[in-house]
């Protein structure tokens, strides 16, 4: 618990692809209150492979919130992306 929310770290989704199941096929970085999925990079600048893996994420984990956070940035504000599924 963190601030009084409940956080899990590395948090295991399954991967199901046709007959082929993989209990552990992707990891959340943080999931806070089963709601809002917190993933950490530091990159150059985010990418469509980052936006594809946190829609990945958001459709599996049936959550409607992303924080996409980069830490390679001068001023932390400029390295926030907020993702949202409308599920």
């Amino acid at each position: 618990m963190h601030a009084g929310l409940k956080v899990e770290k590395q948090k295991a989704l399954p991967l199901v692809y046709f007959e082929v199941k993989l209990a552990a096929g992707y990891r959340i970085d943080l999931l806070v209150e089963n709601k809002v999925i917190v993933e950490i990079k530091a990159v150059e600048a985010f990418n469509d492979v980052h936006i594809a893996q946190v829609l990945t994420f958001l459709k599996i984990s049936k959550c409607k919130l992303d924080l996409l956070i980069n830490f390679n940035v001068k001023s932390l504000k400029d390295g926030i992306k907020r993702i949202v599924n409308g599920i």
